[in-house]
């Protein structure tokens, strides 16, 4: 803690652009007249973390030991409390915070909250397959009385190839294909669309006049924010 405020770690690296949006998130979301009144975060971009959509298909868990290393290479340089910044990775938050004596904020269901708070009853989950198979959504939405769709079984490979061939792999991003996609969900009842792989926000915005979308990384942000006590931008 310094100043009275808790110091941030975030798990990193899981991708690079997701991580630097979160913190850029952190920091635009951050009430602050001086570079002195934003918060302390510490971050450990490891991108050796192996994929986690691959690993949870096939059953391993290779990607918790570096992730646990990262939380406790924050925790020893200082961090009060860890965040992530990738979805599919909370499908080890459990047995990650059995690593750390630190607070991890869980993204999944601090989105169910927020949804939940604003009264919407179903929502369409926009992810990695990995993060659509495990259901690390689900749960959080089932018991706030939330139905959760998910794409079709051509939307889901739409998705994986925006996600990986194209924002991944740092190439022009197409989201445009999947606007089929989204009607059909829209018209099965989703009335909140969630960017629930933290490449998605960087080419789907909340302010899109066709679709109403939810920015899992940046209700993270805001929670880390209120968590280290700091103040929300109003």
């Amino acid at each position: 803690m310094i100043n009275g405020r808790k110091v941030i770690g975030i798990i990193g690296g899981m991708g690079p652009m997701a991580t630097a949006d979160l913190f850029m998130k952190i920091i635009e979301n951050t009430q602050a007249a001086s570079d002195q009144e934003h918060l302390h975060v510490l971050i450990d971009n490891n991108t050796d973390i192996p994929d986690r959509t691959a690993n949870i298909l096939i059953g391993s868990d290779a990607p918790l030991k570096p992730m646990a290393e990262a939380a406790r290479r924050l925790e020893a340089q200082g961090a009060d409390l860890l965040i992530m910044p990738c979805n599919t990775a909370h499908y080890f938050y459990e047995p990650l915070c059995q690593h750390t004596h630190l607070p991890v904020l869980n993204m999944p269901e601090i989105t169910a909250e927020y949804c939940a708070e604003k009264g919407l009853r179903c929502a369409a989950l926009l992810a990695t397959e990995g993060t659509i198979r495990s259901r690390i959504y689900d749960r959080f939405f089932a018991e706030r009385g939330i139905r959760l769709l998910t794409p079709s079984p051509e939307g889901i490979k739409k998705l994986m190839h925006l996600i990986y061939d194209e924002v991944k792999a740092g190439k022009p991003a197409h989201p445009e294909v999947l606007w089929p996609e989204l009607e059909a969900l829209k018209n099965q009842g989703a009335e909140v669309f969630l960017l629930a792989c933290t490449e998605l926000p960087l080419v789907f915005h909340e302010d899109d006049p066709r679709f109403c979308f939810a920015d899992p990384t940046r209700l993270l942000a805001l929670a880390a924010i209120q968590a280290a006590g700091g103040t929300c931008k109003a």
